[in-house]
This record gives structure tokens, sequence and C-alpha cells, in this order.
């Protein structure tokens, strides 16, 4: 599984960081830093969290 964040849409409610602060940083205006990369084994369903908490839809799950 891998998680994106589309930093174009995201508009820092940083809802992503507070549902899977392991798989989701912040910069420092609060921004989600651009994440291309695995998921860990075992944390599938705190990105899936992190991503549907998204209101901008700036996180994909492939």
């Amino acid at each position: 599984m891998k998680v994106r964040v589309d930093t174009a849409k995201c508009s820092g409610h940083a809802r992503c960081a507070a549902a899977a602060p392991d798989l989701f940083e912040l910069d420092e205006d609060g921004y989600a830093l651009p994440l291309d990369g695995e998921v860990p084994a075992g944390q599938e369903e705190d990105a899936r969290e992190g991503a549907m908490s998204c209101p901008e839809q700036a996180i994909t799950i492939e």
C-alpha cells in the first residue's frame, strides 16, 4: 500500500496527522508534507483513516 499527498489540494486542516501521526507529517505552516511511500505493515488502517479524514481529498491510497 502506498500513500500520497497532493500538496496543491492540502489546506492545512491537519486532520491526517491527528488521525495517523506516524504516517503524516506537517510543515511549519501546518500543511501535510508530500508523502510518497510504502505504508508499514500494520498501519494500513491508520493510512485509510488519515486519508478519509482529509476534507480536501488531498490524500490518495494505492
